[in-house]
């Protein structure tokens, strides 16, 4: 198995990608709105990569934030809120915000897995900055992180319980960059104490089965490498200050903030620790050079992602409008 996850070009597989795709191994898939059509074509799509691995738990994973980040969109599946939604109804109901997070979480879980997909890539625990980008902007729970660690936690068990093992973003924290990380390499010039806030959602849920890293330089612990790529952010800052043990995957590698082949991109990678790198576009050449590139998952990976995929549980998906329902009549209270 190589320690990697691949995009698809459509709404099924090609010749061409089935032979790849038996051959290289990957750990998994990321599907995007391109790859979704309905609830059938998905089922079909999903059912024929776990046929051609022999694997009902094969991590396929889709970004379905809510909001702004939705892979499956109306009329095919309903629409659900951005994270500010129940930011902003933290501020006078804390408890309601959190039930509400959770049910609309289990929503989002039970669409997912009818589909077939095992792996949501949420909660985000990006703290809020004023003035930053708005790459992260309504995605966030919030701009103080317990508040980020509450409903952070409420979301993950939402999944959970929906049938999907959710992804804690982006470590170790996105919420402060001035740039958005898709077009440019930002750089974070803010101080130990400072950052030490940014740290603190990811701490209190460290416990989470996945984590995706940022393309981002934090000059105070390494002013020359991107957190992705970089040694001291991987293991000294994730690893052992946050005490991150579980599958940790990178942000696309395709993004502009990282320079290099995506070969080189995904080999500095897994050179740093990282157990899994994300590369989406379904682009045959550069998959078929990463594959090439790449050495075999070692065995605290696959430990690691099997784990991740027990995590979760068999959903109920006759509860789909009942916890529709309760997260409508929480938010109805902000």
């Amino acid at each position: 198995m190589k320690p990697v996850i691949f995009g698809m070009a459509g709404l099924e597989l090609s010749p061409e990608e089935r032979a790849f795709f038996r051959e290289a191994e990957p750990a998994g898939y990321i599907l995007f709105k391109r790859n979704c059509g309905d609830r059938a074509q998905m089922r079909a799509l999903t059912d024929s990569l776990r046929e051609l691995h022999g694997r009902d738990d094969l991590l396929i994973m889709i970004d379905q934030e809510g909001g702004r980040v939705a892979r499956m969109q109306p009329p095919e599946w309903p629409a659900f809120p951005n994270g500010a939604v129940f930011g902003e109804l933290y501020e006078t109901a804390p408890i309601s915000a959190i039930e509400a997070a959770r049910a609309n979480a289990e929503a989002i879980g039970l669409a997912l897995s009818e589909v077939g997909i095992t792996v949501d890539a949420l909660p985000l625990l990006d703290v809020r900055q004023p003035g930053a980008n708005d790459v992260i902007g309504d995605r966030a729970y919030g701009y103080e992180p317990m508040r980020v660690a509450a409903i952070g936690r409420a979301v993950l068990e939402g999944l959970q319980t929906g049938g999907v093992t959710g992804i804690v973003k982006h470590m170790p924290g996105h919420g402060r960059v001035l740039v958005d990380s898709h077009k440019a390499l930002p750089v974070v010039d803010a101080g130990e104490e400072a950052l030490e806030s940014d740290l603190t959602p990811f701490r209190q849920l460290n416990w989470a089965p996945i984590g995706m890293t940022a393309h981002i330089v934090y000059t105070a612990w390494d002013d020359a490498r991107p957190g992705t790529l970089s040694h001291y952010v991987v293991q000294q800052i994730i690893r052992e200050r946050i005490g991150f043990d579980g599958l940790l995957m990178t942000d696309d590698i395709d993004m502009k903030a990282l320079s290099g082949t995506p070969a080189e991109k995904a080999c500095g990678a897994v050179d740093t620790g990282v157990d899994l790198v994300l590369d989406c576009w379904a682009r045959m050449d550069e998959m078929i050079a990463i594959a090439d590139a790449l050495p075999e998952a070692s065995d605290r990976t696959k430990e690691r992602l099997a784990a991740a995929l027990a995590f979760r549980k068999a959903p109920e998906p006759a509860r789909f409008a009942e916890v529709v329902r309760t997260r409508d009549e929480l938010l109805a209270l902000a």
